[in-house]
């Protein structure tokens, strides 16, 4: 498996991240395990997660993405040493003090993460969402400190604008401290107005490391949504109607012709889209 430098975090990844939540939503135990099984025997290596998947579920409370990757890893004796593990923190847990990007909750969310996955360090660590209560200076801050204690290689951050990311970079320059090394923005073959552009342009500038999340648009780019009723298919199926229009279509459609050509498969050919993107 041919692998790709991540920005300037210092290591390579296989050019596929395994998204991760789904484990202990969609997936139980076995069925995740055997998914991660097969993932690594296929030659990848990077799998992301965060601290809050999977809340969303009923009787869930967060963490549960987390404590069934741990549990596989300590299944898997030399596992941990063969895969990159991205988990994230920001997204509200439900409880006082259990959101945003604080350092104090930095510090108390990063070893609950450690804790249900088993692993004494984190390989790429995010800040989830932009935490507007926060000064950038005290998370990037805290994210620092955990990489000079070891408990974290590497630095992200997900869901910024342009802008955003712009100013994070300045901060950082002002206040001599490690800027983001990788953005985890949402960019599909539907979804791409947001990414392509300023964003893409300051990621390539930069030589910031970019990991997408929903690039198969949560399973609508395999082309198995065509319709309302298609939606009931899967637990995730109330959040493609939205992909369901005519612009939608055109693409399920030019995805399907393509795919016919190459003896493949819609998404197949999405993630080969992806894959073969600038930055």
């Amino acid at each position: 498996m041919n692998t790709r430098p991540l920005g300037k975090t210092g290591f390579s990844i296989a050019p596929l991240v395994f998204g991760g939540n789904v484990f202990g939503w969609t997936c139980d135990e076995k069925t995740s395990f055997a998914i991660l099984d097969a993932f690594v025997d296929h030659g990848f290596d990077a799998i992301d997660t965060a601290d809050v998947y999977s809340r969303w579920a009923d009787g869930n409370q967060g963490g549960e993405s987390e404590t069934l990757i741990g549990r596989w890893l300590q299944a898997r004796p030399g596992m941990r040493d063969k895969v990159k593990i991205f988990t994230k923190v920001g997204s509200d847990l439900g409880l006082p003090g259990q959101k945003g990007l604080k350092k104090a909750w930095i510090q108390q969310a990063v070893e609950n993460s450690l804790r249900r996955l088993n692993t004494d360090y984190i390989d790429l660590y995010f800040a989830h969402w932009p935490d507007p209560e926060t000064p950038i200076a005290e998370t990037l801050s805290a994210f620092h400190a955990l990489q000079q204690a070891g408990k974290i290689r590497a630095t992200g951050a997900s869901n910024l604008d342009a802008q955003q990311l712009s100013s994070a970079l300045e901060v950082a320059r002002k206040e001599g401290l490690p800027a983001w090394q990788v953005l985890q923005p949402e960019y599909n073959l539907y979804h791409r107005s947001a990414f392509e552009g300023a964003l893409c342009d300051l990621c390539i500038s930069r030589e910031i490391g970019v990991v997408t999340y929903y690039s198969l648009a949560s399973g609508f780019l395999t082309g198995k949504y065509r319709q309302p009723s298609d939606l009931a298919q899967s637990q995730r199926g109330s959040g493609i109607g939205k992909y369901l229009n005519p612009r939608g279509m055109r693409i399920i459609d030019t995805l399907e012709e393509v795919a016919a050509q190459h003896h493949a498969k819609p998404g197949e050919v999405a993630l080969a889209w992806l894959m073969g993107r600038e930055g």
